[in-house]
């Protein structure tokens, strides 16, 4: 082993969890040193094929379970490279639900109002901004149009994306090339690099020690660039405070390893994880129907014919966002793009004579693909999901060179998860299948589970010790100096994209993790405005301030 390196804050992953946490202890003063499994890609590195071994399959992490699969980023920047950038503020009632606990799943100190001024910071820090119906791509369009034409309302989403960059290329899953996407890459991890802190690609954390005085070493080993199953080395680093923001489908694999060294785990660790009750259904646009039914014509006499273009989910329909409908009937239903590849091979085929999912009724599919519609659902779920033993090192064991692996994670959903799968399903129908418009097919569990790009909940936060990993102040149970700021800590599924919550929940946890680090002898402080000078937010969050730094 190389020589055992001093920070005082190591971070564990470079999304949004990460990267949040390293740019403001990094502004405060703190030495920070990020380590991050994938490589370090750059908008020119950014390559519009899914060539294996091109940027698509370098920067992506796709672990098959039993019974789901989670596809997620592994690189620099992490999830916010991958993401379609869509940050909508999670529903009031979210943090009320009770969940499969039977009672208040988020700790008393954080509801809507609590984390609005944090949802302000992050809005200004990448910024987000509600795009406008001339933003509205091709298939956004046809969406709101055939919601309205089912007496549905439609709305765009809020987005990171800067539309004056954006060409509508529709590539922005394997990374934007245009910097039009606001990714991780261009705002915390640059400003954080400006305040000294160090990023190392390739570089993937096994588990934590406790060294002599109290602080942790984090044990690491490098991958190979090319194939990501060939380890290059090991070493160790000791940091006063552990920030591990590695994903809800590596971080449980991180600390279930610590356990023999650093002693028993939370109960939580690695339990009641979510897939934000994801679901995806693919219709085939009837192309005369969309003329004839929705007044739709692009100018050049085609009605539709645009799967590809645009830039990911633009308009949603929220209808089912009503706190006063039961858990499980509360859902929200998104246009989105779906690149070749996954989306080719789970695509069925409706009403089927032979296979639904390949064969000769599958090619025929294939053939109408600019005409397909993507309808993306988030519904509340019962966290079903549960990680068993770790892998020997990772978060799966690696299949492929790249981006394919076999995990831990063991989903069984409920009869309640199933029952929002199928009202949500029905909704669908009775928007794109009214008077022929189109025809509508949920996409196959068969081939890998159900699957989430979103994992959530695996190391969640709460108040009660046997049901939450973490405190409300994201710190671990038992281990203090340790503090978990990625999807994992958030409680349960959102109904909505989870990055911007992600995100304000990290932001909300900075400043109990600086008063950690002063505990900690960290000369450290709290106070940094956004990444490019913005304070507006600031402003709004110092009333908290008190609270959260108190211990």
């Amino acid at each position: 082993m190389n020589e055992i390196e001093r920070t005082d804050v190591l971070v564990v992953g470079s999304g949004f969890g990460g990267a949040i946490a390293a740019y403001h202890l990094a502004a405060g003063g703190a030495k920070v040193t990020v380590l991050e499994r994938g490589p370090w890609l750059e908008s020119e590195d950014f390559e519009h094929d899914f060539l294996l071994g091109a940027s698509f399959t370098r920067i992506f992490d796709f672990v098959v379970g039993d019974g789901m699969s989670l596809l997620g980023g592994n690189c620099v920047g992490g999830g916010s490279v991958v993401y379609f950038a869509a940050m909508p503020r999670a529903p009031r009632f979210v943090f009320e639900r009770r969940g499969s606990i039977g009672r208040r799943m988020w700790p008393a100190a954080i509801d809507r109002d609590a984390l609005e001024p944090w949802y302000d910071v992050v809005s200004e820090a990448l910024p987000v901004r509600t795009q406008s119906w001339d933003d509205v791509s091709y298939a956004g369009g046809l969406f709101a149009a055939a919601c309205d034409h089912a007496g549905r309302t439609a709305n765009p989403v809020p987005t990171a994306v800067d539309t004056s960059k954006c060409t509508n290329c529709n590539w922005m899953m394997a990374g934007c090339r245009f910097d039009a996407k606001r990714s991780l890459l261009l705002n915390y991890l640059p400003a954080a690099r400006a305040y000294g802190a160090q990023i190392r690609p390739l570089h993937e954390v096994q588990r934590l020690t406790r060294t002599d005085d109290g602080g942790y070493r984090v044990h690491y080993t490098t991958v190979d660039e090319v194939d990501y199953r060939v380890h290059t080395g090991s070493g160790a680093i000791d940091a006063k405070i552990v920030v591990l923001a590695a994903g809800a489908g590596a971080t449980p694999a991180v600390l279930q390893r610590s356990a023999p060294d650093l002693g028993p785990m939370p109960h939580a660790v690695g339990r009641y994880f979510s897939g934000n009750g994801e679901r995806l259904n693919t219709a085939v646009i009837d192309e005369d129907k969309a003329r004839d039914l929705l007044g739709l014509d692009r100018g050049d006499g085609a009605a539709y014919h645009a799967n590809q273009i645009g830039k990911g989910p633009v308009v949603a329909s929220w209808d089912n966002l009503d706190g006063s409908l039961p858990e499980h009937s509360r859902y929200s239903l998104e246009q989105l793009y779906f690149p070749p590849g996954f989306g080719t091979i789970l695509a069925q085929v409706p009403d089927a004579h032979g296979p639904s999912w390949f064969g000769a009724e599958k090619k025929k599919l294939v053939e109408r693909w600019q005409s397909w519609l993507t309808v993306f659902t988030m519904v509340e779920d019962d966290n079903e999901g549960e990680f068993g033993p770790p892998p020997p090192t990772g978060n799966a064991e690696r299949i492929s060179q790249q981006m394919l692996g076999r995990g831990p994670l063991r989903y069984r959903p409920s009869a309640n998860t199933q029952r929002g799968w199928a009202e949500s399903d029905a909704a669908i129908r009775s928007i794109l299948e009214r008077d022929g418009l189109a025809r509508v097919m949920p996409w196959t569990n068969d081939v890998v589970g159900a699957y989430t790009v979103h994992p959530l909940a695996s190391c969640r936060i709460g108040d009660d010790p046997h049901t939450s990993a973490l405190d409300d102040r994201h710190e671990l149970r038992g281990h203090p100096g340790v503090f978990v700021t990625d999807g994992s800590a958030v409680p349960g599924a959102l109904t909505v994209n989870p990055a911007m919550t992600v995100s304000a929940l990290a932001e909300r946890a900075m400043p109990g993790i600086v008063a950690a680090a002063r505990e900690r002898g960290v000369d450290v402080t709290y106070g940094a405005p956004t990444p490019d000078g913005g304070t507006g937010g600031r402003r709004g969050v110092r009333g908290q301030l008190p609270y959260l730094t108190r211990r």
